[in-house]
């Protein structure tokens, strides 16, 4: 039998970085969705193209060989299909993971294979995979005398990707245009004695950690700070608001902050770090690549979280007595993204400003707590936001 892995979620991630992958590397691939519209296409439809952009211009590539379940009305299939499989990857936002782990959960238990099933969260988070495994050998969805033989059926690696998906033509269907570049790194010591799935994409590391912080605080950091300043400041892109020299230098100063930090904790070099850098500010620049500013700003609640990528870094800086002010100024127009068409937490985050205090906001969205040296700072913040 061929190589067959099983993606959750068929979103311009899934079909356009993971799923493109995985078939370059031979993989028949599995999509399981709840989204009825999207299975009756990939279902219907026998191939999509991924156009991959980048400043040497574009590349075609052509997916085939996929399949499509709706786990909604067809669990059992999707359960089957699991439990056979070489590599389960989802990119589902990490909201979601919670719910595909009972379907997961069931399929892992059922397996018989004599080489475990990988397990592979390509989300922006930090320690996806840890926390969908958590939800696994939840009691309620891996009985507690089998949680114990669990790495017999499957194993479970962190990974760190990192790829532009901008907003897609209205008409594009199942087409996917993304950046050239991209970055998949994969945590390898679960994987032993039988070693890693074999794709090809993949950078197999025994420490991802620098990896992770590296992409989530420079490319992530970045990201959203243009995104954020942008709004605040009407620009449509992020291409648009990086070409605004206050916002561009803006940018520049939080990725010298979190650059200072990277170079400090995961000993990377200076020049190393600068390069890095570099890259991130003409890739997240390049003007083919049309990112609307309030889609890279979306979910304000969650990237203002304490693992995330203004106040992670910040944190760190705070507590070893380094600077973090640009970092904070990001954090304040994060606070100020309220009220965003299309953006159920950007509403939310409205509600709150208005029907709770500082304090209170700066924990429960933050996670700071009183004791954290840059929870007053993030406390005059909100307040600010609040006062407007």
């Amino acid at each position: 039998m061929g190589l067959k892995a099983v993606h959750f979620g068929g979103g311009n991630i899934g079909r356009g970085f993971v799923a493109e992958k995985l078939h370059q590397s031979g993989f028949e691939v599995v999509f399981v969705d709840v989204v009825d519209k999207l299975i009756e296409q990939l279902q219907s439809v026998p191939k999509y193209t991924v156009t991959e952009i980048g400043g040497e211009g574009e590349k075609v590539n052509t997916i085939t060989n996929y399949r499509a379940i709706n786990s909604k009305t067809h669990e059992a299939e999707a359960i089957k299909e699991i439990s056979t499989a070489d590599m389960v990857t989802c990119a589902v936002g990490p909201n979601i993971l919670k719910f595909i782990a009972p379907v997961i959960a069931k399929a892992i238990d059922a397996r018989t294979d004599s080489t475990p099933l990988a397990v592979v969260a390509c989300e922006n988070m930090i320690g996806a995979t840890d926390k969908l495994a958590e939800f696994i050998k939840d009691p309620k969805n891996t009985p507690e005398d089998r949680v114990s033989s669990i790495n017999d059926r499957a194993r479970f690696a962190n990974s760190a990707i990192d790829r532009i998906v901008p907003g897609q033509d209205p008409d594009a269907g199942l087409n996917v245009k993304i950046e050239s570049f991209y970055e998949w790194v994969v945590d390898k010591t679960p994987f032993a004695p039988h070693g890693p799935p074999k794709v090809d994409a993949i950078k197999w590391v025994d420490d991802l950690v620098p990896y992770i912080e590296r992409k989530l605080f420079t490319v992530n950091t970045g990201h959203a700070a243009a995104a954020y300043y942008g709004h605040a400041r009407g620009k449509h892109t992020i291409a648009a608001a990086l070409d605004d020299k206050e916002i561009h230098d803006i940018v520049r100063e939080c990725l010298a902050e979190t650059s200072h930090l990277i170079v400090n904790k995961h000993g990377i070099t200076v020049q190393e770090q600068k390069d890095y850098v570099e890259k991130i500010i003409k890739r997240i620049s390049n003007p083919h690549l049309e990112d609307v500013v309030e889609r890279v700003g979306r979910a304000p609640l969650r990237k203002l979280g304490r693992q995330e990528r203004f106040v992670g870094p910040a944190h760190h800086l705070a507590e070893q007595g380094d600077k973090y002010t640009a970092l904070l100024g990001a954090m304040e127009q994060a606070f100020n993204f309220v009220d965003v068409e299309g953006d159920e937490e950007s509403f939310d985050l409205g509600k709150m400003l208005k029907s709770m205090d500082a304090t209170s906001i700066v924990s429960k969205v933050c996670g700071l707590e009183k004791s954290d040296k840059m929870f007053g700072e993030v406390q005059a913040i909100v307040e600010r936001v609040q006062k407007k």
